[in-house]
């Protein structure tokens, strides 16, 4: 190993390195961590979603008791989405046992048609094994995140405690295994699952 690698990986520039695993990302490829912040500790309204896949129908007062990670998405043509499905298939398969309920929100941007099926391919394509809701006309999406503020990212992660309130915000792009963004967000499951 070059002298200057191992210098930036043991100065923390490793994490660069994770981004530089996704190169069609760009430099941002995340929103700042602060953007949402004034969501923390407060209490959403209940999602309105006509269909869901992978699931019969859930409700924010059905999953009382359980962390509720929600994350909003659009298919493997959102290189975001793309770069992020690993990391939210880990943590559904390693903490749905512990009390973790992992929900893909499909939001649609394609030219195409919105169809079920269309949906179901994309799950297909991006692994998902967790239950998938769709927000057909972006309604909760608009409630929860961009009514009242003007918000450049859609593809936004919350985090709800046992009790329904937000404890952490992924305020939208990609997040994956090294990533200071990714390292918050399982932080913030480990410490909500506790």
């Amino acid at each position: 190993m070059h002298f200057r690698c191992f210098v930036a990986l043991f100065l923390g520039g490793g994490l660069a390195g994770a981004a530089d695993s996704h190169p069609e990302l760009g430099k941002t490829y995340s929103a700042p961590a602060e953007v949402g912040r004034e969501l923390l500790g407060t209490r959403p309204p209940e999602w309105q979603f006509g269909e869901w896949l992978q699931t019969p129908p859930l409700t924010l007062a059905g999953l009382r008791g359980k962390v509720v990670l929600v994350r909003w998405w659009t298919g493997p043509e959102c290189p975001y989405c793309s770069a992020s499905a690993d990391s939210l298939n880990s943590l559904w398969k390693k903490d749905r046992d512990r009390g973790l309920v992992v929900i893909g929100m499909y939001h649609h941007k394609s030219p195409t048609p919105l169809t079920h099926e269309h949906v179901e391919a994309q799950i297909r394509r991006l692994g998902f094994e967790f239950p998938i809701g769709i927000d057909k006309d972006w309604t909760t999406l608009r409630r929860w995140w961009l009514d009242d503020q003007r918000r450049g990212w859609t593809s936004v992660t919350f985090l709800l405690d046992r009790e329904g309130i937000i404890r952490h915000i992924h305020p939208g792009g990609a997040y994956f295994p090294g990533e200071p963004g990714c390292v918050a967000l399982q932080a913030a499951v480990e410490k909500a699952l506790r």
